[in-house]
């Protein structure tokens, strides 16, 4: 029975194992069903069993490619590493000490728990955290970034620090819960943008799910217009759903530049979120913005971006990158998601059992039956796959 010292549990109601299943990361590509030790919450964490997790486009990019993961201040490759990040699941035992939350909470997740010591921590900037990666051997300094730096979702239970826990209502359905560290990307985005979006225009570029999420976020937060831009006709459909109040399919469009400022009333917006990762993406943000105006990067770019350095300076534009989800911004985001603000489960096409998790990360990375977010689920049945309505 698990039964760690000083770690409270109860396991007539919630059960825990001392063994769980988990996915492990071998060769760029590669993953293997194995057997790990449930882990041992600390002070200050507690354990979650993972309910349901969702497939983000950096799982893809750390499972066939490394980075931005860093283990042991390397490869993530052949490390005993289980990445993904974006789970939900319910609190099932309470390290030394913790009393900030009860066991059978149910629970979202942010990735990063800061190691509260260095100076981006004592400024709220968490995901900046100094000690990124410093969590092994004689360099722990108490950061985690679980799926990135220290094992991650993709398995049956899994140690969370109590600061990274958003707790959900009752009625959000799990698959909507792994949502809702989606949102609080595109809610942090808006927040180093200026926070104050009521009235101001709004373009997001990318309909990928941050960028859906990113609209509704806008549009929550009363942002008018919202304009949303990409490729795919069936997605930026999506983004009307969500709050946009025009589309621009830049494939149908010679400028997309001139596409956003005549919906715009002629002239830039006030605000550019970046979602797409494209090489032109970067410079396409700096000409839709007035002057003056603000650019949010929230998407990792596959190689080195070319940017008008000269026609930034020229404007007086700001600009900024964001890692994940920071300044408890995923707690706003889940506010939002619990008043019904926006129906977040509009992203969410596919659900595959746990044990299914090759056939779920081919649907998300070939974007199979037109895959957006693609959940797991650890109780799931093998033979019921759904597909979501």
């Amino acid at each position: 029975m698990y039964a760690p010292p000083g770690v409270k549990t109860n396991h007539n109601e919630f059960p825990v194992p001392e063994s769980m299943r988990a996915w492990v990361l071998g060769d760029p590509g590669e993953l293997s069903m194995s057997e790990k030790p449930v882990p041992v919450p600390k002070k200050a964490e507690v354990l979650v069993r993972i309910d349901a997790v969702a497939i983000c486009q950096t799982d893809l990019e750390i499972i066939y490619h490394g980075p931005p993961a860093l283990i042991q201040g390397g490869m993530p490759f052949n490390k005993n590493f289980t990445p993904g990040h974006e789970y939900m699941g319910t609190v099932v035992a309470l390290g030394p000490g913790v009393d900030e939350c009860k066991i059978g909470q149910r629970v979202a997740v942010e990735i990063h728990a800061g190691c509260g010591q260095c100076k981006r921590c004592r400024e709220g900037m968490y995901t900046s955290c100094h000690n990124y990666g410093m969590n092994y051997g004689d360099h722990d300094k108490g950061h985690r970034a679980n799926g990135f730096t220290t094992d991650g979702g993709f398995c049956e239970y899994q140690v969370n620090n109590i600061n990274t826990l958003v707790p959900i209502a009752d009625d959000m359905t799990d698959e909507e819960a792994t949502l809702v560290v989606t949102a609080g990307t595109g809610m942090y985005a808006l927040t180093e943008l200026g926070g104050l979006m009521a009235g101001e225009s709004v373009c997001v570029t990318g309909p990928g799910p941050i960028g859906l999420l990113t609209v509704a976020v806008a549009k929550a937060l009363g942002a008018q217009p919202v304009i949303l831009t990409g490729t795919r006709d069936n997605r930026l459909q999506i983004g009307k759903e969500l709050g946009a109040d025009a589309v621009v399919n830049i494939r149908k469009e010679p400028d997309v530049v001139e596409a956003v400022k005549k919906l715009n009333g002629g002239k830039g917006v006030d605000y550019v979120v970046e979602c797409s990762a494209a090489t032109t993406a970067v410079n396409d943000a700096v000409r839709m913005v007035n002057r003056g105006g603000r650019v949010c990067l929230a998407a990792f770019a596959h190689e080195e971006v070319p940017v008008d350095v000269a026609h930034i300076v020229r404007n007086n534009i700001y600009m900024c990158g964001i890692r994940g989800e920071g300044k408890s911004a995923t707690h706003r985001a889940e506010a939002f998601m619990a008043q019904k603000r926006f129906d977040a489960t509009k992203i969410h096409t596919h659900t595959f059992p746990l044990d299914d998790l090759p056939t779920a990360i081919r649907y998300a990375k070939d974007r199979v039956e037109d895959a957006i977010k693609v959940v797991v689920k650890a109780k799931m049945n093998a033979a019921h796959k759904q597909a979501a309505e």
